[in-house]
C-alpha cells in the first residue's frame, strides 16, 4: 500500500513540488542543515540550488548575490567585492558554510566557503 500511495502522490503532485521534495533529499544525503531550521547568528552548512545570481553593488562595492534554495526556504548568499565566480549560475547546485545573517527578514550568509556540486545527475 505504501508503495502505490507514493506513486499516486507524485502523480498528483506539481513539478515544483516535485523538485522540492528532492533538493530536501539532496540536503539531508549530504549531511547538511535544511535552511528553515537556520537561526541567526547560527553557523551553518547548507545545500541547495541556486535560483538566481545578479551584480547588485553594496555601499559602492560590488557584490555578487545569489539565492539558494534547498527546498525548504531561500537563503541569500552574499560575495563582496565580486562581480562574477566562475560556475556560480543559475540551476547551479553548491554546498555553502558560513554565519546566518538576517536582514530584512531575510536569511543571508556573506562571503561563504563553497563547494560546486557536479553539473547533471550525480
Amino acid at each position: 500500500m505504501g508503495r502505490f500511495r507514493r506513486m499516486l502522490d507524485r502523480l498528483s503532485s506539481s513539478q515544483e513540488d516535485l523538485e522540492s521534495e528532492e533538493l530536501r533529499e539532496d540536503t539531508e544525503t549530504a549531511g547538511c542543515t535544511r535552511i528553515c531550521d537556520c537561526h541567526d547568528r547560527q553557523v551553518v552548512t547548507v545545500a541547495g540550488t541556486l535560483r538566481t545570481v545578479t551584480l547588485r553593488p553594496r555601499a559602492g562595492v560590488p557584490a555578487l548575490e545569489a539565492e539558494l534554495f534547498d527546498g525548504s526556504a531561500p537563503l541569500d548568499v552574499v560575495w563582496l567585492g565580486r562581480r562574477s565566480i566562475v560556475g556560480i549560475e543559475p540551476g547551479r547546485k553548491l554546498i555553502a558554510s558560513g554565519r546566518i545573517s538576517m536582514s530584512r527578514g531575510r536569511r543571508v550568509l556573506f562571503n561563504p566557503k563553497y563547494e560546486l556540486r557536479p553539473l547533471g545527475r550525480e
